[in-house]
């Protein structure tokens, strides 16, 4: 009764935000966003540690789809399509930060891989029976050409060679987009297992916590690391990038939070989440 009590007020508010038009939760969602930069700008300092944070909750993330893959011997629910996309860009990234500016983000950004291309091999090798092949069906050129496109066109104005430059903007594109093939998939078969729901709300978590150090860093440096980053329409790019894996993936979250309040083990997604 207690815990029933304690978690009505969540479900009072979550059902009134379900009632309200598209524009109205857009408002609310900017809103929750705002006042949830604001709280991490007090209680973080050090806001480099945020980018640290979205790393180590992304390896939660994966952390859940090893156990998925080797406790639960399935990959029912796991767009293969999209952990092609995050091969393709960790590679871009690692590629990048071998050539441009190596640091310690190249060695998570190396297990990172390793472990996505293990997970690759997995879905399509031994667990293959239970892949959804025809429930992963976006197209990843949708994704991968105009990521390419957009790259040739803004990238960053450094004076590092116009291939490493290319291939830098290449992979942050390429990053904001790798989620939709999963998103996809989960909107075709409506219903979303836990360990997967787990695993996509992992990557929501972790692309809040990243986009807040960026919007964080340009505030305290009062605009000043926009310059550091180029100039021309680059640096409000990478913003941009970062804004976009957040609401791409913002949905979601909230319907998976919607469901653990309630104590719903599976998640149940309406239509035109994706």
């Amino acid at each position: 009764m207690k815990g029933g009590r304690a978690r009505r007020p969540i479900h009072v508010v979550l059902s009134w935000v379900k009632r309200q038009p598209p524009k109205v939760k857009a408002f609310l969602s900017v809103v929750a966003g705002m006042a949830a930069l604001v709280f991490l700008r007090f209680i973080v300092h050090d806001h480099d540690n945020l980018f640290v944070a979205a790393e180590a909750v992304h390896a939660v993330g994966i952390s859940v789809l090893i156990y998925k893959l080797t406790k639960e011997k399935t990959c029912a629910g796991l767009s293969l399509k999209s952990q092609y996309l995050t091969a393709l860009f960790l590679a871009a990234r690692l590629y990048c930060s071998f050539v441009m500016e190596y640091d310690i983000h190249t060695v998570l950004d190396t297990a990172t891989l390793a472990t996505t291309l293990w997970v690759i091999y997995m879905i399509r090798f031994k667990l293959r029976t239970s892949y959804m092949a025809d429930k992963d069906n976006f197209a990843i050129y949708y994704v991968v050409v105009p990521c390419a496109l957009l790259a040739f066109v803004i990238h960053p104005s450094t004076s590092h060679n116009i291939v490493n430059r290319i291939c830098w903007a290449f992979c942050i594109y390429l990053e904001a987009g790798s989620v939709l093939p999963q998103l996809r998939l989960m909107q075709n078969t409506k219903i979303v297992e836990p360990f997967t729901a787990h695993y996509v709300f992992a990557l929501g978590v972790a692309r809040f916590l990243s986009c807040a150090h960026w919007v964080l860093q340009v505030l305290d440096t009062r605009g000043r690391l926009l310059t550091a980053l180029g100039h021309g329409l680059w640096p409000s790019m990478v913003l941009l990038a970062e804004i976009v894996q957040t609401f791409i993936l913002a949905d979601f979250c909230y319907y998976y939070i919607k469901s653990v309040v309630g104590g719903q083990l599976v998640l149940r997604l309406p239509s035109g989440i994706v």
